[in-house]
This record gives structure tokens, C-alpha cells and sequence, in this order.
């Protein structure tokens, strides 16, 4: 959580051109466009990700930073992706909506609402028909839920009974708009379980309360209990993008989501269970420390070279169809 939390805020300060409280000078601004922030997100992917293996796959959103991260994608190369470089996943091509690390299990984060449903989906059916010991992790925003990949990805899973594990993090706004003022019915789990679908509500700024119910559902898609659905209800600290200001929201809605920030929780809720507070104040200057030399390491790593633009980009044959 730490590390998600530290590696935001030096992309949205270096989107900014200012990352002075990491101990790197950049003087300008090294990451092209916005950014989709998952500030205040941070326990439902640790939660959730502490659940899943390595040989594990996850699909995630267009704010994927902190899925990609908690299942173990390098802040280095992550970083490199945001700021265009050679060395990122993506050969600085995709930015920040399209991380992907394959050898962790991450099979990307997507600029479309909802379309990782449906690659999730597509990716356990070819577990289950491979026999694999393995399950699939997909994560995606209430928003999602009112696009059509939803309802055919459950459906398609739960028909065939997929080892997937949907994660609906719910922070309550789609963009700019209030979810309940776009969602009609319960939501996300009463239109799961509409078709077969189980699964549990749970607070998603609450870690330990994610791990667990994260682990259970884990445990009966592991089991060949099919597919299950963790709606975790969180909220989004920041605008919808880096540059929005988020006017459109009450201000003591923000100051009640500011005081049930996940990190100080966690920080409490651990130093009441013994451990020390000097341990949790070295794990955050740990994280600070591992993002600042991520910065300094993507700021100066090249950039790609222009011929590369023609590499691993799908053929249609030059005109040749036709």
C-alpha cells in the first residue's frame, strides 16, 4: 500500500514537473497527458493481490497502476512506461492506461471501460481447458457494470464455470458522475448473483477486511466453485484524471473519505496488533526511497528509437487484401 501510495504521487508530481519530496529534480514535466489515479485505492488491490500467485493472471482498468504494482510489476519499469522511455513495458508506447507484465501474470490495464471483463473471461476459459492450477484475477470500476462486457462476461463465466475472480472497485464515481445517480438497482453484486454469480460486499478501505474475503473467494474459484464476485467499496482521493480538480464533488464528502484514508488505518490497526511504529514509518520511507530512484532511473533512460514506432504492431498486409 505504501509503495501504490508513494509511486502516485511522484507520477502525478512528475506529471506536474515538480518531484522535489522524493529527492529528484526534474524541471519539467516528464509524463505526457493525464493520469488516472488510484490514490486512496490502495487496500483492495494489496488486499486482493496478496491472494494471487505468481503463476496467477490479473486484468485490470484504465487505473491500473496500483493492480499492476501489487501483483509485482517493477515501480522501475512502470515508471519508464509513464514517462515514454524504451526500457517501459510497452516500449513507452502505451503509457500510463496499457501496463502490462506478462511475467507477473499482469495481462494489462485497458483505456476501455469494462474490457477486461471479457479477456479475463476469455483467458480461464483457456485455463480451465488447459487443466491449469491457476485462476484469473479481473478487476474493474462500478462503472463498468452498466456496460455490456459485464453482463457477458459473467454470464459467459459463470455458464461454463471459470476459475475467475471478478473484483468490482467501487469508488463511487464514474468520471465525473456519482455512481447511484447512473446505477439503478443494488449494483454490482445483486446483478451478479442475478445470474449465478456469488460472491460478498466488503469496506474496501479496510486491507485486512479485503484480504479476507478476498481469500475465501479465491478459495472456492481455486476449488472449482466457479466464478466469484468481490464488490469492495472504496473511494477515489483524486479527480477522475491528474488534472481534474473534482469541483463537481461536496467537499464533506472528500473530508470524510480524507479521514478514512486505508494507509493510516492499516498504520493503527497494525501498531494496536505490536508492531512497532518505528518498523511502519521505515516501510514508508522505504517506498519513498525504491519510487525516488524509479524516477531518477526513468528520467534518465533513453528514449525509444523511431524505427521501433514499426515493431510489434499487427500486419493487415500493406494493402495486399485487397
Amino acid at each position: 500500500m505504501a509503495r501504490i501510495r508513494a509511486f502516485e504521487i511522484a507520477a502525478e508530481e512528475a506529471s506536474r514537473g515538480s518531484v522535489a519530496a522524493f529527492g529528484a529534480a526534474l524541471a519539467a514535466s516528464l509524463v505526457r497527458g493525464p493520469l488516472h489515479l488510484s490514490t486512496g485505492q490502495e487496500a483492495v488491490a494489496a488486499g486482493v493481490c496478496a491472494n494471487l500467485g505468481p503463476e496467477d493472471l490479473l486484468t485490470s482498468t484504465h487505473r491500473g497502476h496500483g493492480h499492476a504494482i501489487a501483483k509485482g510489476a517493477s515501480v522501475e519499469r512502470t515508471m519508464c512506461e509513464l514517462f515514454g522511455r524504451a526500457n517501459g513495458f510497452n516500449g513507452g508506447r502505451g503509457g500510463s492506461m496499457h501496463i502490462a507484465d506478462f511475467s507477473v501474470g499482469m495481462l494489462g490495464a485497458n483505456g476501455v471501460v469494462a474490457a477486461g471483463i471479457p479477456i479475463a473471461v476469455g483467458a480461464a476459459h483457456a485455463v480451465k481447458l488447459r487443466d491449469e492450477p491457476r485462476i484469473v484475477c479481473c478487476f474493474f470500476g462500478d462503472g463498468a457494470i452498466n456496460r455490456g462486457p459485464f453482463l457477458e462476461g459473467l454470464n459467459w463465466a459463470a455458464i461454463h464455470g471459470l476459475p475467475v475472480l471478478f473484483v468490482c472497485e467501487d469508488n463511487r464515481w464514474s468520471a465525473t458522475t456519482a455512481t447511484d445517480a447512473m446505477t439503478a438497482g443494488e449494483g454490482a453484486l445483486a446483478r451478479a448473483r442475478a445470474i449465478g454469480v456469488a460472491g460478498e460486499t466488503v469496506d474496501g478501505n479496510d486491507v485486512f477486511a479485503v484480504d479476507a474475503a478476498a481469500a475465501a473467494l479465491a478459495a472456492q474459484v481455486r476449488s472449482g466453485g466457479g466464478p466469484r464476485l468481490l464488490h469492495a467499496i472504496t473511494y477515489r482521493l483524486k479527480g477522475h484524471v491528474s488534472v481534474d480538480l473534482a469541483a463537481y464533488r461536496d467537499g464533506e464528502e472528500v473530508g470524510r473519505a480524507l479521514a478514512d484514508d486505508p494507509i493510516p488505518e492499516c498504520i493503527e490497526r497494525l501498531a494496536a496488533m505490536g508492531v512497532p511504529r518505528e518498523r511502519l514509518s521505515a516501510v514508508q520511507a522505504e517506498a519513498q526511497a525504491e519510487i525516488a530512484a524509479a524516477l531518477r532511473s526513468a528520467s534518465a533512460a533513453p528514449w525509444p528509437e523511431a524505427h521501433a514506432a514499426y515493431s510489434e504492431i499487427h500486419d493487415t498486409g500493406s494493402g495486399r487484401w485487397r
